[in-house]
């Protein structure tokens, strides 16, 4: 009984080894198994190269290495696929799979259009844009917006700089504005016509030259930051410090079917980029306009009086009234608007500063 317990032992030990050695030998000779083929997208910016390495790069960065090859994104700049009034419609077709922007430049055929980009005085600070949209509500109405379009999803909006004035001529009062041709946005110049700007639409890299060859005056596009960083500043002379706007209400959008072939953490990862990204922007914004208005030697600052620039901020709140009758979805933005406004004129301080 005890040998052919030994023998049995044997002769298993025996063909257990053949039958490792037969799975080993199949395992190498088994094809290798293929990753799977990341997902490709194309992003464009509402910003030129010089501009875009700090508001847009940063994120795509940060998603393409977090993202680990799963998700690979392409970065392009201002115009390079489609003109920037083009970006919604390209983004709806599926020739962009995302983009950074503002609903007014890009010309999104959405209730809330008139209100992206510099809606006047609507902001002082850039934090004044993260506050309407997540404890005021803004993020909801933006969301259905874009919902109700169709094939775009709108994913978060943040703040940048304000809306000041660079110009070759100087303008210490406000009758100086009278005639200028100023490089713009959409709602920003229409309510500025009234008075006397004449606002000009080019592509934005053209905007430099612009002002060189005498077409354009100068902008009202941006903060001093932008105004040093893109080149802006060596065209021109003057940097006002009034503003139409405390800050640039932009946002993130995605191409819906793009954005539903996405897993939950890939979702995951592009969102919290997004976020960080706004983080950025805002520290790096918001440093630069006190240092290069302090500290910057290529722009003379000026500022209208501010009994002056009160006129300004009342026709603001006119214009307001005016947009707010263009339907129910204007009313309701408005009101917010309007409610935090007055919130911020009672707490005062720094909270109503221009």
């Amino acid at each position: 009984m005890a040998k052919n317990t030994k023998s049995n032992r044997r002769g298993f030990l025996k063909n257990a080894g053949v039958a490792v050695a037969a799975t080993g030998a199949a395992a190498l000779a088994a094809p290798a198994v293929q990753a799977a083929e990341p997902i490709k997208w194309r992003f464009q910016t509402y910003a030129g190269s010089a501009l875009g390495q700090f508001v847009s790069k940063p994120i795509i960065d940060a998603i393409n290495k977090a993202a680990k090859g799963e998700l690979e994104i392409e970065l392009f700049y201002a115009d390079q696929i489609v003109p920037t009034g083009e970006l919604f419609r390209s983004l709806q077709k599926g020739i962009i799979d995302a983009v950074h922007s503002d609903d007014d430049s890009m010309a999104a055929p959405v209730d809330v259009a008139v209100f992206g980009g510099y809606f006047p005085m609507a902001t002082r600070h850039a934090l004044d844009v993260p506050v309407l949209f997540q404890q005021y509500g803004l993020a909801d109405i933006w969301a259905d917006a874009y919902k109700k379009a169709g094939g775009v999803v709108w994913l978060s909006a943040a703040g940048q700089d304000p809306c000041n004035f660079n110009t070759k001529k100087e303008i210490k009062s406000l009758d100086d504005l009278n005639g200028l041709r100023l490089y713009t946005f959409p709602t920003a110049g229409r309510f500025l016509s009234q008075f006397g700007v004449v606002p000009v639409q080019i592509p934005y890299e053209d905007a430099e030259v612009a002002v060189q060859t005498g077409e354009l005056d100068g902008m009202a596009w941006s903060g001093i930051t932008e105004d040093y960083t893109v080149g802006w500043a060596d065209v021109t002379d003057y940097f006002l410090t009034n503003n139409i706007s405390g800050a640039w209400i932009g946002s993130f959008y995605v191409n819906e079917k793009s954005w539903s072939g996405l897993s939950d953490h890939l979702k995951q990862i592009v969102m919290s980029c997004i976020e960080s990204g706004h983080f950025f922007r805002n520290q790096w914004y918001f440093g630069g306009e006190a240092k290069l208005r302090a500290e910057g030697t290529k722009l003379k600052v000026r500022t209208i009086p501010a009994e002056q620039w009160k006129v300004v901020e009342t026709a603001a709140s006119k214009f307001w009234d005016e947009i707010a009758e263009t339907g129910e979805v204007a009313q309701k933005v408005v009101k917010i608007f309007k409610d935090y406004d007055a919130v911020r004129q009672k707490a005062g301080g720094l909270y109503t500063c221009g």
